[in-house]
Formats: C-alpha cells, structure tokens, sequence
C-alpha cells in the first residue's frame, strides 16, 4: 500500500518537473538545434488545464478509492496528454509564424519527459482499474488521441510533422521493406534451427556456434559477409544473373538470421526438455503412440517456451533491420543514418519511433500468447 502511494505522488509530481524543463526548441533551420522556448511561452493559456489534469491524475492514483477512481485517474491523464499535445502544436505554430519557410520548432526534452510520464500514469491507472484488456484500451487511446490531432492539423507545426510530412511515401516504404527484412531473416532462421535440431549427436557443436555468433559486432558480420559474397560472386559470376549481390537484401538477411539462431535454439531446446520423462512414461502407461505423445504432451507443454523464444527472436530481428541499410538493404534504418549524416534529430526520430513502436507491439502480442499459452498448459 505505501509502496503504491509513493509510485502515485512520485507519478503525480514528475509532471510539473518535466514542465521546468524547455518544451520546444526554435531553430533557424532542420539542423540546428535552437534557443530553448519554456512552458509558459510554448504552451500558454494550454498550461494550466494541462497542469490541473495531471495533477487531478496523480491525486486520484495517491488517494487509492479503487477502480472507479483509477478510470478517473486515467481519464485525466488521456486529457492532459491531449491538451500537452494540442498545447505544443498551438505554441509551435504561433513561433513560427511570419518565420522563414525553413525554420522549425522541435520538441524539446520537456515535451517528451512529460508525454512519458503521462503515458506511464495511463498505463498505471489502466492497471489499477483492472479492466479486461486495459493495456490494449490505453494504447488505442493515446493512438486514437494522436490521429484526433493529427487529421486535426493541430500538429502540423511541429518539425517531426513537417519531417513527416516531407517524407511520407519513403516512410511508408521504408517501414514495408523493414518488416520484409525483419520477417524474411525470422523465417530463415527458424528454418536453419528446425533443420539443425534433427542433428541430435551436434547438439553441443550447433549451441557453441549459435552463442559464439552473438560475439562478433553486427557491423563486422556485415561486413564479413559482403566480403564474403564480392568473393564467391566473383569466383562464380552466372549467379548475379539471379540476382544475387554481395550488396543489399542477401547479406542483411543472413546476417540478421545468423544473431535470430541462439533465441531460437535455445526456444526449442527448452521445449523440447518440457516433458519430463515422467510425463512421457505416464503417456506410454496410458497406451499413447508416439504420435500422439507429441501432439498431447510435448506440444502442449513445449509450446510457451518455443512462443518465448520466438518472441525475443522477433524483437531482436526489428531491431538487427535496422543495420541494413548499412549494406543497401533499406528499411527504417535508412531515415536513421540519414538522420545521423544531415545532423537532423527529427529524421533520426521519424525512423527510430516506428521501430520502437513494432518492437513493442511484437513484444506485447506474442508476450500475451505466450502467458495464454503458459494458462492453458500449466506444467
């Protein structure tokens, strides 16, 4: 209890901090960074409704009156994060005016402290209202929120807007091609494992190849392998007619599926050691066929651990694409290094903000069909 009412006050009182902090930078051009603009300047008569909501949120959560409260809670937090947000397209769009076309007014460390907050005493108070399917329900809020504003154009003003509305069709691709590379490296390792698996006598060797991938840095790889294929394409030319490269997708996906093996692996060894021999003894007494021994016993009790496994293997896959467009694979990458050439933080966050949000929607879907899975075949 006083853990709670601490975590609530802690919750309620990191909102005002964040406001202290600058909420907007006003800078000449995309890749400076600008003179700070403060709460009072960025957000004006948005300030104090944003200020009472939040602390009407973090109140309602310190108090503890149980669920009703803790949708109140929520509501008020969903409406403060609301008004933060019209708020700073409302002061961006009032900095900018009569500016140079080129001027930008970019979010500041403020802005985003306090949009974390908020969405972390969301969640806490979806928690707390214990509701069937809370988190999915905080999620589309806030989604549905920020597509309120957005064909609302009350963003449009800020310089992640203007970025992302520059470069709409290349998003749209790019995020395409990044699930293509993440899917297709998945898909290739988990075939490599399944084969792998049928070695029983090379178990130990296929466990020190798997783990000692995981010590050679992603660039290296990369590097290895387009060294690797420039060299075999050389020695056999007819293959570029199938188009194969020592550049683009080949190399990434190899690459990435070579760092999906270990989770992977170790996701099926672990399933495949689910059934304890006296399960598997129990099942013979019972008159079960070996057939049948797998579909009710192995399966069912493997199956959490090889959905573990697949779940942190998909994560990570996300997360390896992005070191394609190294080797001219495309993908989200590319807006990130492009990001980190022009010094523009808004491009690098238009390509890191989709990762991040695939990775946690990847991470939430298959952690939830594993805990299903995990409820449905206690063992």
């Amino acid at each position: 209890m006083i853990r709670r009412l601490l975590v609530s006050l802690l919750a309620a009182a990191l909102v005002p901090a964040a406001l202290l902090l600058p909420l907007l930078h006003l800078a000449p051009n995309r890749l400076v960074t600008g003179a700070p603009v403060m709460a009072v300047d960025a957000l004006g008569v948005w300030l104090w409704p944003v200020m009472a909501l939040a602390s009407l949120g973090g109140v309602l959560l310190a108090a503890g009156g149980g669920r009703a409260a803790a949708g109140l809670a929520g509501l008020a937090c969903l409406g403060a994060l609301a008004l933060l947000l019209a708020g700073l397209g409302a002061g961006a769009a009032e900095l900018i005016a009569g500016t140079p076309p080129a001027t930008r007014a970019r979010l500041a460390s403020g802005a985003w402290a306090g949009v974390v907050v908020l969405v972390g005493m969301l969640a806490l108070a979806a928690r707390r209202a214990r509701l069937p399917g809370g988190g999915v329900a905080s999620a589309a809020a806030v989604a549905g929120s920020l597509a309120c504003l957005w064909f609302a154009g009350r963003l449009d003003a800020l310089s992640l807007a203007v970025e992302l509305h520059a470069r709409s069709q290349t998003l749209g691709a790019a995020i395409g091609a990044h699930l293509v590379l993440s899917l297709g490296a998945l898909a290739l390792a988990a075939g490599l494992t399944a084969g792998l698996a049928l070695w029983r006598r090379g178990r130990g060797a296929v466990e020190l190849a798997v783990s000692g991938v995981q010590v050679v840095p992603a660039v290296a790889l990369l590097g290895g392998l387009v060294a690797a294929l420039s060299a075999f394409l050389a020695a056999a030319p007819a293959l570029r007619g199938y188009g194969l490269s020592a550049l683009g997708t080949v190399p990434a996906l190899i690459g990435i599926a070579a760092y999906l093996l270990l989770p992977l692996w170790r996701g099926q060894q672990a399933a495949r050691r689910a059934a304890s021999t006296g399960h598997l003894d129990a099942g013979r007494a019972l008159g079960l066929t070996d057939r049948q021994i797998l579909a009710r016993i192995r399966l069912p009790l493997g199956a959490p651990l090889l959905v573990g496994g697949l779940r942190v293997a998909a994560v990570q896959a996300l997360g390896l694409a992005t070191l394609g467009a190294l080797v001219g694979a495309g993908g989200l990458g590319t807006l990130v290094f492009d990001g980190m050439a022009q010094f523009a933080p808004d491009l690098i966050l238009l390509g890191a903000l989709p990762i991040i949000l695939l990775s946690l929607a990847t991470e939430a879907a298959l952690g939830g069909l594993e805990a299903a899975l995990r409820r449905r075949w206690p063992r």
